[in-house]
């Protein structure tokens, strides 16, 4: 499917996003081990989310839709062996998570998902586990899907993850919940901390000092009401947006403010944007705000070290903004980029250079050099859905017409974009 996008003069008006993904998996696996109903508020119907929610059907936990965007989730303590193999299709977050769950559970399971995921290293997941007392068996020793895990009799350990990931976190402290004695995870820069707020709020006894976290097992948490509020990386593509086309005034609504995804605020407000943070508040334990955005010059920025896993998923969108921004953008330490959905900064390099952009390939990052005055040209998406979504961001940037190619992709994380951006005022369709 192709997206077309014609260059902006002006985006005006008040949206509201989907709901967080990382915090929708997390509620569903949290309220599936736990006892008792849980009901998720915000519930975004995305690919990925919807690829959790299917796994955990599978494994026996009752989930029905009780209204639109809202889920309940009948836990009962434990899953059910499945009779047919897990898909969790382009998810990471599904599989990596999903491992950590059914480490705990004392039968065989196997768990795949698409080409694309299928390419995607899960060693950082499996070998921790196996150190737990997981056995589980794939491609190359482990390091690829599809897994075969067979769980059940975990013990806790001490753990220092090779680098900051949420994912990789959070599969251990699920682990962790269901294993005996304690795991204690040190982590070599904060990354978001969704699981340890929901942990917490659901009544799960955990310690957290500096960059390392232990938690006790066995435990068993309780089912609660949990509100997703917006996915700040789904903003993150509006929020450019907002700031770079000439004229307009966007206010983006009910968006989450965790402060380990406040990257991006950070350094566009470092780099000159126009971003208010408003009405403030708090929903099982995460902070939630609206965002005005107006537009602004920007100047160049630098993205390195503990500031990285903070906005790791937003740089496709922030190599868009360099390219308007004065001066040299540097972006180094990710080259967790190049083992995603695509490999990301291959790909920024060859979509810039097609725009009329100045980049450098590095490898762990990029050079880009700005501003620069971009044309409308043809766009691979590589199938990856936040690479689509900054394409068409630059679109609105561009002279003329730009054509996304692959654009469905785009409904893994967020189904309704060219829908808010059409209703900014943009020109944009399939």
């Amino acid at each position: 499917m192709e997206l077309r996008v014609q260059g902006a003069a002006r985006l005006q008006g008040r949206i509201q996003i989907p709901g967080d993904k990382s915090i929708a998996h997390r509620a569903l696996l949290l309220g599936a081990l736990g006892k008792g109903r849980t009901i998720i508020q915000g519930f975004p119907a995305n690919a990925d989310c919807l690829a959790t929610l299917d796994c955990l059907q599978a494994l026996g936990v009752r989930i029905e839709w009780t209204a639109p965007e809202v889920v309940s989730v009948d836990g009962r303590g434990r899953l059910q062996e499945p009779v047919q193999v897990l898909d969790a299709k382009n998810s990471g977050t599904t599989m990596r998570l999903l491992l950590g769950l059914l480490a705990g559970q004392p039968f065989n399971a196997t768990i795949t998902g698409d080409a694309s995921l299928c390419r995607r290293p899960m060693n950082r997941v499996t070998v921790p586990l196996r150190e737990m007392g997981a056995r589980i068996s794939g491609r190359e020793g482990g390091r690829y899907a599809p897994l075969t895990i067979t769980g059940g009799n975990l013990q806790g350990i001490s753990y220092r993850l090779p680098v900051a990931s949420a994912q990789v976190k959070s599969a251990l402290l699920l682990a962790g919940l269901q294993a005996a004695g304690t795991t204690s995870l040190e982590e070599p820069a904060p990354s978001r901390d969704h699981t340890e707020r929901m942990l917490a709020y659901l009544g799960v006894d955990l310690v957290k000092e500096g960059n390392i976290i232990r938690i006790k097992g066995p435990q068993v948490l309780a089912g609660g009401r949990i509100v997703v509020p917006g996915d700040i990386s789904s903003a993150a593509f509006l929020l450019v947006a907002g700031l770079l086309v000439p004229e307009g005034h966007v206010v983006i609504e009910g968006v989450g403010v965790n402060p380990t995804r406040t990257g991006i605020l950070d350094l566009l407000a470092e780099a000159g944007g126009r971003i208010q943070v408003k009405n403030h508040r708090v929903f099982n334990g995460e902070p939630v705000a609206d965002l005005l955005v107006e537009p602004a010059r920007l100047k160049s920025f630098q993205i390195s070290g503990p500031l990285v896993p903070r906005l790791i998923d937003e740089i496709p969108v922030l190599a868009v903004a360099a390219t308007q921004a004065a001066g040299t953008t540097i972006i180094r330490d990710a080259g967790e980029l190049r083992v995603k959905e695509s490999d990301r900064l291959q790909a920024i390099v060859q979509g810039l250079r097609k725009l009329g952009g100045a980049v450098e390939e590095r490898a762990d990052g990029l050079i880009i050099h700005g501003p620069t005055a971009l044309e409308g040209t043809l766009l691979e998406s590589h199938g990856d859905h936040r690479m689509a979504m900054a394409w068409a961001v630059a679109g609105l940037l561009a002279r003329g017409e730009t054509v996304v190619k692959g654009a469905e992709c785009i409904g893994v994380s967020f189904p309704g974009f060219v829908h808010c951006l059409a209703g900014l005022g943009a020109v944009v369709g399939y």
